[in-house]
């Protein structure tokens, strides 16, 4: 039996609920058991089949997350944690791991990665244990570059995020905010100057530059990018979405009108709550 990574004695806080919570794990367990030898649909998916459903089901634990619903986060977290004891199951039926491996290995890693909390390394603030967090997961998966850890298939603008924070944690960064800002300026002249010239594969070079600078700026204004964009997203769709309404209440058909008619709706878009 594989050993345990040894906890140093830490606080303990109180939860008047931890046996009911260990309770509906084991229920959730047993259910799966039940529907996984049962159940004709869930006996005939495999770790392949549900990759697609689980994508989806992070999106929407997405949405909740953005709306503050958070009943509806409760729903989501819930449909997530079903995957995952899918997927463990699963990989139990092949002898690969269980449920157990993966709970405990994320205990150890956390422990690895928290020697603040579990050994005698000191974290003043958030940066140092967030340059620990780095240096200890570089050191544990042996990769060659501090780079090596960004999922090659996360969407750019989350990967440039994570390029960011990961080159930041072994110090590579500007010291403030301010330099950061003539980054933003000196990338943007760039993009205009190429743009200009009728370059596209240099504009569309630089124009990925200033994307890259705005999300570094973003990250030192404490702003998250991601959810930034996201709320805009949301923003439009919701100002748009009345201004078809209107307009057809108006009788007026939307491919028919011209900008000038369309921003009437929209300036009163604008004053939506």
């Amino acid at each position: 039996m594989k050993k345990h990574i040894p906890m140093k004695e830490v606080q303990k806080f109180p939860d008047n609920r931890r046996k009911e919570k260990i309770e509906a794990f084991d229920r959730l367990l047993t259910i799966m058991d039940q529907l996984r030898n049962l159940c004709p649909w869930d006996k005939k998916q495999t770790i392949e089949s549900i990759r697609h459903l689980t994508i989806e089901e992070t999106f929407e634990l997405s949405d909740a997350i953005l709306d503050n619903d958070l009943e509806e986060i409760r729903k989501e977290l819930g449909d997530i944690m079903l995957h995952m004891v899918f997927y463990a199951r699963m990989a139990d039926e092949k002898n690969a791991f269980d449920m157990a491996d993966v709970l405990n290995g994320i205990s150890e890693k956390l422990i690895n990665r928290h020697p603040h909390i579990y050994s005698d390394i000191e974290a003043k603030d958030e940066e140092a244990v967030k340059e620990n967090w780095e240096k200890i997961k570089l050191k544990e998966k042996g990769n060659k570059s501090v780079l090596g850890g960004v999922p090659k298939s996360l969407p750019a603008l989350i990967k440039a995020i994570r390029i960011q924070e990961k080159a930041r944690g072994v110090g590579f960064d500007w010291d403030n905010k301010n330099q950061v800002w003539d980054k933003v300026e000196e990338e943007m002249n760039e993009f205009q100057h190429e743009e200009e010239s009728g370059n596209k594969e240099k504009a569309t070079e630089e124009f990925g530059d200033l994307l890259f600078s705005l999300i570094n700026y973003a990250r030192f204004s404490d702003i998250n990018p991601e959810e930034a964009l996201e709320k805009t997203n949301k923003k439009f769709i919701k100002r748009f979405q009345f201004l078809e309404e209107e307009s057809k209440k108006d009788g007026k058909q939307i491919s028919e009108m011209s900008l000038a008619e369309m921003d009437t709706y929209w300036e009163k878009a604008k004053k939506l709550p």
